[in-house]
């Protein structure tokens, strides 16, 4: 049985914040340390999430919760201590009951300095089985924030 490769369609859903490494994400050298990015992307699915009314609490209030299934970081270029950020964060539209984001993140000279993704699927909060459709509250969601895209 082969499995079928998922295809995620762009949006033009997206939201960017900034934020300044501080002195406890870096190694010893005062270079950010590779778990941290991690970290970045989540920064960026929180201020996704507050601007578009689907942040974890809003998931939460509904009886789901997201957890992370996958994660990718690519690591372009180092990033030291005192820097200035941006991290852009975007949604990525699928069929299937899960939230995908895909990361850019530039230093202050609009650099890229790291890409990644994230899969979190649907689960319902008590029994903390998996979602295998969108529930409606995300049906509605999508329906409100994609319909023009």
């Amino acid at each position: 049985m082969t499995r079928q490769k998922e295809i995620y369609k762009p949006t033009p859903l997206s939201e960017t914040v900034q934020l300044r490494v501080r002195f406890s994400e870096t190694d010893p050298l005062g270079i950010v340390w590779h778990g941290n990015y991690i970290k970045y992307f989540e920064e960026g699915r929180e201020a996704f999430g507050r601007k578009y009314g689907i942040s974890y609490l809003e998931v939460e209030r509904h009886g789901f919760a997201t957890p992370i299934v996958k994660s990718v970081c690519k690591h372009k270029k180092m990033v030291r201590y005192g820097e200035l950020l941006e991290v852009e964060t975007r949604y990525m539209d699928t069929s299937a009951a899960k939230l995908v984001f895909q990361y850019y993140i530039y230093n202050e000279q609009k650099e890229l300095v790291c890409t990644g993704e994230t899969v979190q699927v649907f689960t319902h909060l008590k029994e903390g089985t998996l979602c295998l459709y969108n529930p409606d509250f995300y049906t509605q969601w999508k329906e409100k924030h994609l319909s023009h895209s």
